[in-house]
């Protein structure tokens, strides 16, 4: 019987690298991408030794951890092995072999670097008009920490610990008063002084927690902390926030903030109005974001938030909701449901990190004959207006009044989270500390952008436009680029000018 065999091994076989690697491979793609970066500027420097060994190319280190980041290998060791025995990655380093320690050092100190080079893509982007600013949808997602979850700590956490060790104690001792047996004494004696040993730890643990300020604490990475994972699932991790450019739906920024999205709609907002340089944006939040300060201060900086609304606290207790009180703006009072008129002595309180105002009429609250329907509180109904409440209701009607184009949102900006978890297994980070795990957020967006860059333009005229722009960067001429454009066909170069200012990494420009 025939079957399909393969080569003779013993055989002596003539091949080249450039063959075996396909015209429109991601390899490809990464190596003419890093080579358009000025990645002395970005902040990858190459420090050459005056003795000893010389370094490995930075671009070299990157178009390693770019391959490997969109082809689920990010590990330092993965890369090295990958470096012996991945054809393509033999080819992009020209068969270069870094050693793992190498590689881990790379990624460790180039953490700034890498978040400048995913700005300055991003930058080349909106210069070939494939971001336009216009709309920008943002969302988080969460990704587990090099920190276990019995390494984590709040006060309720210690408490519970110390209470346990307490009633151990506590039956040690007990053990010790009924005991007749030396051994048997020294034992529970033994158990004891551990137990203590333990509580020890507890309280050193309780005082740095008291000492950080923060309400919880992290022992092996201290800047993670305890996060709903997915649903009720709760690890130790970090809760990445991202914006994406509604157009085609490319990654804008991105940060790492507080383990839930109440404080990051205005942050993340200003940082990306600032990196496309526009005058005026829209942003899409779900209501994790809708906080009244921080729409405000996207409305009064040229942002207009469309962000889903909350449900007031007060409704579905059984008693009259916040909507039955008619607000007077011009007054500033509130109108009850029995018509009495609820006024503020203008006092701003703070609840929970909120600015909020009362209004009371404690006097016809007294005598009401619908006290029983509106409140139980002895002093009467009080209501809680926020500094920022026009912001809140402004942006419920914007998105009242176009719930079309708020359901954008999901469309624009989740299924990139799938692509980076599900099918690149971005879902833990592999070095502690938040700006090291931006490094990696800055990696995984990199080849994101990239990626989708290959579905937008085709990998040919991709290969073509990362041509036109080498050439750009190396410094050649009008006379040369018409000479090449002959011999290549490139896009756009005819009638190209250039401007490349080389004290920023912002100033090269195809026009």
């Amino acid at each position: 019987m025939d079957f399909i065999t393969g080569f003779n091994r013993d055989q002596l076989v003539m091949m080249d690298f450039e063959s075996a690697v396909g015209p429109d491979s991601w390899a490809r793609i990464v190596d003419m991408f890093v080579d358009i970066l000025p990645m002395g500027e970005l902040g990858f420097n190459d420090v050459l030794n005056n003795e000893g060994r010389p370094p490995y190319r930075s671009s070299d280190m990157l178009k390693l951890y770019l391959y490997g980041y969109k082809n689920k290998l990010r590990s330092s060791r993965q890369l090295e092995h990958a470096c012996k025995v991945n054809i393509e990655v033999i080819w992009l380093l020209k068969g270069l072999r870094p050693s793992a320690r190498k590689v881990a050092y790379f990624r460790k100190e180039n953490a700034k670097a890498f978040k400048l080079a995913f700005r300055h893509f991003v930058g080349l982007l909106k210069d070939w008009e494939l971001i336009e600013g216009e709309t920008i949808a943002i969302d988080s997602f969460k990704i587990r920490a090099q920190n276990a979850l019995k390494n984590n700590f709040n006060q309720n956490k210690i408490d519970r610990h110390i209470d346990y060790i307490d009633n151990k104690i506590l039956e040690y001792r007990q053990q010790l008063d009924t005991a007749d047996q030396d051994d048997l004494t020294q034992e529970v004696q033994d158990k004891i002084a551990y137990q203590e040993s333990k509580k020890d730890r507890y309280r050193t643990i309780e005082k740095q927690l008291r000492e950080s300020g923060e309400t919880q604490i992290s022992l092996t990475d201290p800047d993670a902390r305890s996060v709903v994972i997915h649903r009720n699932i709760v690890n130790v991790g970090y809760n990445v926030q991202a914006g994406c450019d509604a157009k085609h739906k490319l990654f804008v920024n991105n940060d790492t903030g507080t383990v839930n999205d109440t404080h990051a709609l205005s942050p993340m907002a200003l940082d990306a109005k600032a990196l496309l340089g526009v005058e005026e944006m829209k942003t899409l939040t779900d209501k994790g974001y809708t906080t009244a300060k921080h729409l405000e201060i996207c409305t009064d900086n040229g942002i207009t938030p469309y962000s889903s609304p909350k449900e007031h606290s007060s409704q579905h207790n059984g008693l009259y909701p916040m909507i039955d009180f008619k607000y007077d703006a011009t007054k500033d009072t509130y109108t009850c449901p029995a018509d009495q008129i609820l006024t503020t002595n203008g006092s701003v309180y703070d609840k929970a990190g909120h600015k909020v105002k009362h209004y009371k009429n404690r006097q016809a609250c007294k005598t009401c004959d619908l006290r029983d329907l509106c409140t139980k509180n002895k002093n009467g109904r009080f209501i809680e207006r926020s500094i920022y409440q026009e912001a809140l209701d402004e942006n419920q009607k914007r998105v009242n009044e176009n719930p079309e184009y708020y359901r954008l949102r999901q469309q624009i900006t989740e299924h990139q989270f799938g692509t980076l978890k599900r099918q690149w297994g971005f879902t833990f980070a592999l070095i502690k500390g938040k700006e090291n795990v931006l490094s990696e957020v800055n990696l995984i967006m990199i080849c994101y952008n990239l990626r989708r860059l290959m579905s937008i333009l085709g990998p040919k005229e991709l290969k073509n436009k990362l041509k036109g722009l080498g050439f750009a960067l190396s410094g050649i001429y009008r006379p040369i680029l018409e000479l090449v454009s002959l011999l290549i066909p490139v896009p756009n170069l005819q009638g190209l000018k250039l401007q490349y200012d080389k004290t920023s990494i912002n100033s090269l420009k195809l026009l």
